[in-house]
């Protein structure tokens, strides 16, 4: 077998499924059999034509699956083998990725940094959304799946749930820190259950549909907002007797949240953003305190490599949390196009989307 099925980008508006020939790996590199993966909401940006990438790359970045082939430099692992690798999936040989910026690696420019460079999946490279996926400098990126723990379970830890936990670890959340959280999706979810690891006393769970506020309290939220049945700025000073919370993490990308979550945060306070912006933010003035208010606005790209699925897996494997709920839906790789269209459009409750090829 030669070819393969693969779900490509092919102008805005249009992912398609197309064959492709199955990838010739190098020696530092594996072939990697997809046995689950998933759509990720930055996957719809680029079939909306907001973040723009080639014309015939595969789509994708969250892949768990089977290693088919090793390259000859690969050692440590077998062919056979259940492995997960990250979205991020950087080269560790960068100036960047010596720097402790892995996630924006350049590669061998001179300078050896390029935002969002180690996200290659999907990206600059063929992603994960087919029935094979070429793994890049393999040995850094490769983490084994713990016996027992079914691919749905694992299924987040590739990007969101290393974006959500990302989130809360960039808002430098101390133990019994006040922590608001602007959107409960996927990524927000995480990042609600990334505060309560964190050790957060009051975690506030800001959203707009009922259910997710439901799953957001499973995650950890002691405090669930409706921002249609509520100020959610004003609930929350109330809340704190007007000091404010001591983080906010923004895990939508909308100027409206980004704004409340800046808000809602006491003087020195951490707005923690997570958002994929489509267009220019705008800084209220007020909300700034004309630049003088101690705050700081950080942002994250989820880290990668094998250290941190590691990492990631043994909080799933220890049963310190359990994402599989999040997987709303099932579709086999024949059909995901359609199931683009259904999380596009956010029907039926969807959060997650798992393809099985």
């Amino acid at each position: 077998m030669t070819m393969m099925k693969a779900a490509v980008f092919v102008e805005p508006g249009r992912i398609e499924l197309h064959d492709k020939p199955i990838p010739e790996i190098g020696p530092n590199d594996a072939l990697l059999r997809i046995t689950t993966t998933t759509i990720c909401g930055t996957d719809v940006h680029i079939l909306k034509g907001e973040y723009a990438v080639a014309p015939g790359l595969t789509i994708g970045h969250e892949p768990v699956g089977v290693i088919e082939k090793l390259g000859s430099n690969v050692s440590g692992y077998e062919e056979g083998q259940r492995v997960i690798a990250g979205a991020i999936c950087p080269s560790f040989t960068s100036y960047a990725c010596q720097d402790g910026l892995a996630s924006q690696d350049g590669g061998c420019a001179c300078h050896g940094y390029k935002p969002m460079g180690g996200w290659r999946f999907g990206n600059s490279i063929d992603g994960t959304q087919a029935e094979y996926v070429l793994v890049p400098d393999a040995q850094a990126n490769l983490a084994p799946v713990p016996d027992g723990l079914t691919d749905e379970q694992v299924l987040m830890c590739p990007d969101i749930m290393s974006t959500g936990f990302a989130g809360a670890e960039a808002a430098n959340i101390r133990i019994g820190d006040i922590v608001v959280i602007f959107a409960q999706g996927p990524i927000g979810l995480c990042a609600t259950a990334g505060a309560r690891l964190r050790g957060a006393g009051t975690i506030i769970a800001v959203d707009g549909v009922d259910a997710r506020l439901d799953i957001a309290r499973r995650m950890g939220a002691d405090v669930t907002l409706n921002f249609r049945n509520v100020d959610v700025v004003d609930e929350v000073l109330k809340l704190t007797g007007g000091r404010g919370a001591d983080a906010s993490i923004e895990a939508l990308g909308l100027q409206s949240t980004f704004e409340n979550a800046l808000r809602v945060l006491k003087p020195g306070g951490t707005l923690s953003s997570l958002g994929v912006y489509s267009s220019d933010l705008t800084i209220p003035l007020s909300a700034f305190h004309s630049g003088l208010g101690d705050n700081k606005i950080v942002t994250s790209l989820c880290p990668g490599g094998k250290e941190r699925m590691r990492r990631l897996l043994n909080v799933v494997a220890s049963g310190r949390v359990d994402l599989g709920p999040l997987v709303t839906h099932q579709y086999a790789l024949d059909d995901i196009v359609e199931g683009y269209d259904l999380f596009a459009n956010q029907r039926d409750g969807v959060l997650k989307v798992a393809i099985k090829p």
